[in-house]
């Protein structure tokens, strides 16, 4: 969920005064977190799902403004696309049968959003990548009616100094360009918020950047993009390039990041993360507060740090750092991003659990993974992940390379239901989660793997890769609505 803002013109002046005022907000938090103005409170979580609308043979449907006005709830809002939306799920307490409420919640909510969209002519869709968008939905018109869009398309663009150029090379192939940020909006995810203690925060930072790739093998749901089969989970390479703001002969400095960052080194303090944004990422959105950041803490209030977390909020990094102020009460919380969206509910809970039992168990080893695992290991993990899906070989400590379904059944899941034991989580919910992650790997069969199964089996009986998409599609969202997790769909 990004903060919404004014249309505005740019100038130079305030590029500098929103610098000033960023670097104002780092010390005033670098201050905060020195005489510890976090009070201790109870891990929380929160969720996020983004949502793809489809109409008419399962085509992107660009009508997120009319759904919203049916919707009426204040927990939904647009995302970057007319074809997207977003919910919002109020943080909890993990303990207990929280999970299992949650599902129960989400199902609830998705079932009222879908049954008052189709008053509009549309259909909720939860897909890592909607397999039936074609580039000529990638137009600048389909990005929703948000100044914060428009204006960030065009500083992207501005910044970019030409258009923006797609490549990828998985099971086909893929060149196109692109003159608007759009592709960005064909990826949709579900995104975990955990809410630490700062002086917790760089362990759970470092155990989620190690287990990312883990994430993705079990969980990819994204392999088709423009009517081409890429990688089991296509959105993470799309992603990082729809956002690049470096122009073509920039992307192999090692001196200028892309906005989509894994990292490049284990943190011993979220005040690292916070700096790094400042010291290597120009502002694309300098638009400054009201409020003096120094003068609000001076004053026995909590500061918002609305320039620091504004500048944070168009740095896209798969485990993201995020400050907030709520009642009065600052605290912070690692946003991990890496997943995809569905198959259906249950599924997405699952993903959930895995993450949040295994983050557990990762960030309470006696010696911390940070010092057994080199960093470009979980970058390439990640990479190795999205492009094969289970079937990647992944690095972990003490193994050394193992099939990604192996490394999950044998040496994981034991940590993640140890994980979700400490958290207190009913062990009911638990088992019925992990079952799930472990009936995955041991079926092989992911949401890509599933998608790409049916498409091959229409494919082999002479339909169309397009409608073989559609056909697909349709069959997805019938699945979706039984909430019977993606393992158990039949392919053919």
């Amino acid at each position: 969920m990004g903060r919404d803002i004014q249309a505005v013109k740019i100038s130079d002046e305030d590029r500098r005064i929103y610098g000033e005022r960023l670097r104002r907000s780092l010390e005033v938090l670098d201050r905060m977190l020195r005489e510890r103005a976090f009070e201790e409170a109870p891990p929380q979580v929160g969720l996020e799902i983004e949502l793809d609308l489809v109409g008419e043979q399962t085509a992107p449907s660009m009508r997120n403004a009319q759904v919203l006005d049916a919707i009426t709830d204040p927990d939904w809002e647009t995302e970057l696309g007319q074809f997207n939306l977003e919910i919002n799920v109020p943080p909890r307490q993990l303990a207990g049968d929280a999970l299992a409420d949650l599902e129960r919640q989400i199902r609830a909510a998705l079932n009222s959003a879908d049954e008052k969209a189709r008053a509009t002519g549309s259909r909720l869709v939860m897909i890592g990548i909607l397999p039936t968008l074609g580039e000529q939905h990638m137009s600048e018109r389909a990005l929703s009616d948000n100044a914060r869009y428009r204006v960030l398309n065009e500083q992207i663009f501005a910044a970019r100094g030409e258009d923006m150029r797609i490549q990828i090379a998985g099971a086909e192939q893929l060149l196109t360009y692109a003159h608007s940020i759009t592709p960005e909006a064909a990826c949709t995810s579900a995104q975990l918020h955990l809410r630490v203690s700062p002086d917790a925060f760089a362990s759970y930072w470092n155990a989620a950047q190690a287990m990312a790739g883990v994430q993705v093998a079990v969980a990819a749901n994204s392999p088709f993009l423009f009517g081409r089969q890429l990688w089991h989970e296509t959105r993470i390479t799309l992603f990082q390039q729809a956002t690049d703001v470096r122009p073509q002969q920039q992307v192999k400095r090692q001196d200028v990041r892309p906005r989509v960052w894994f990292g490049e080194r284990w943190i011993t303090s979220v005040l690292d993360l916070f700096e790094e944004n400042v010291e290597f990422f120009p502002a694309l959105l300098p638009i400054c507060d009201d409020d003096d950041p120094l003068a609000a803490l001076e004053r026995g209030a909590v500061p918002d740090l609305g320039e620091l977390s504004l500048h944070n909020g168009t740095i896209y990094r798969w485990n993201r750092p995020v400050y907030a102020a709520v009642d009065g009460r600052p605290h912070l919380r690692v946003e991990n991003r890496v997943l995809p969206a569905g198959p259906s509910v249950a599924d997405v809970m699952a993903n959930a659990a895995f993450y949040y039992g295994l983050l557990r168990a990762l960030t309470e080893e006696h010696e911390p993974i940070s010092s057994r695992m080199p960093f470009a290991a979980a970058a390439g993990n990640l990479r190795e992940a999205a492009r094969y899906g289970l079937d990647a070989r992944l690095f972990w400590p003490g193994l050394g390379e193992v099939p990604a379904a192996e490394l999950v059944l044998r040496h994981l899941l034991p940590l993640a239901w140890e994980g979700l034991h400490r958290w207190d989580v009913d062990q009911k919910s638990a088992d019925r989660l992990l079952g799930i992650i472990e009936q995955r790997c041991l079926t092989r069969q992911t949401g890509a793997a599933w998608q790409i199964g049916m498409v091959a089996a229409m494919s082999e009986r002479g339909t169309s890769r397009q409608r073989a998409l559609s056909l697909m599609t349709e069959r997805y969202i019938e699945h979706m609505h039984t909430n019977e997790p993606v393992h158990t769909w039949p392919v053919g």
